[in-house]
């Protein structure tokens, strides 16, 4: 008999702010999916840096995420899209 795989807090569906939701849609989504979506809007719209694939370019839209237009480090990442999920 499968056991049933516990439903961590990782796979909590969360919800998306206004300016997460313009990339990845409207919530509530686990924080997988949102990385998930994340990563594909970033490799659709070509942001990944051309000498360093560990760094985003980010457009206006993710600059809004990130807040700020410089370049983010794809770990740095991760700590900035968490202040818009709750």
């Amino acid at each position: 008999m499968a056991t049933k795989p516990k439903n961590t807090k990782f796979m909590q569906p969360m919800n998306v702010s206004e300016d997460l939701a313009a990339v990845v849609g409207k919530g509530p989504l686990p924080r997988t999916e949102v990385t998930k979506k994340l990563w594909a809007y970033i490799k659709q719209h070509k942001l990944q840096d051309a000498k360093n694939k560990r760094n985003i370019n980010p457009d206006d839209k993710l600059a809004k995420i990130f807040n700020r237009t410089t370049s983010v480090n794809m770990f740095e990442m991760t700590r900035l899209v968490n202040k818009h999920l709750s």
